[in-house]
């Protein structure tokens, strides 16, 4: 079975649901039919293709600055490579130092293998000649989705 896109009550797109899920937002009453397909039935409702939520859902979430910092996600965002070496990484280096008031933001770490991570220590890159490959940047909810 295909899946069922939601829309937004203005229209805008959220998310795709199956038609299941669709069927029972429809029983419901939270959606109803936008766009159905022609000459398909489930019960008495048409075989939707875009369901329209009743009431407008606020999705400030997903433009806001992106989603928060987490260890997981910087190893995700930058692929599992150190960014020193290119080798796989394993854990996550602050290029600013905790213990020189770095904190754990998207933009101060970066994934890095372990030698690589011991080798810099509490120094800066610059400190310890140890270039970035590439500067880290804030990451897209679709970029951690794996989109």
């Amino acid at each position: 079975m295909e899946a069922v896109l939601v829309v937004n009550a203005d229209l805008g797109p959220l998310h795709r649901v199956t038609v299941q899920h669709a069927i029972r937002m429809l029983c419901r009453r939270v959606a109803e039919i936008h766009e159905a397909e022609p000459d398909q039935v489930i019960g008495v409702f048409p075989m939707p293709r875009v369901v329209r939520l009743v009431r407008y859902v606020v999705t400030r979430w997903r433009f806001g600055a992106g989603p928060a910092w987490s260890r997981a996600g910087v190893l995700r965002r930058d692929g599992g490579c150190c960014a020193y070496c290119g080798g796989p990484a394993s854990t996550i280096d602050h290029i600013l130092p905790r213990s020189r008031g770095g904190r754990n933001t998207w933009r101060n770490t970066t994934a890095a293998c372990y030698g690589c991570n011991q080798r810099k220590g509490d120094l800066t890159p610059a400190e310890a000649g140890m270039p970035l490959r590439s500067e880290p940047v804030i990451p897209g909810w679709a970029s951690l989705a794996g989109r």
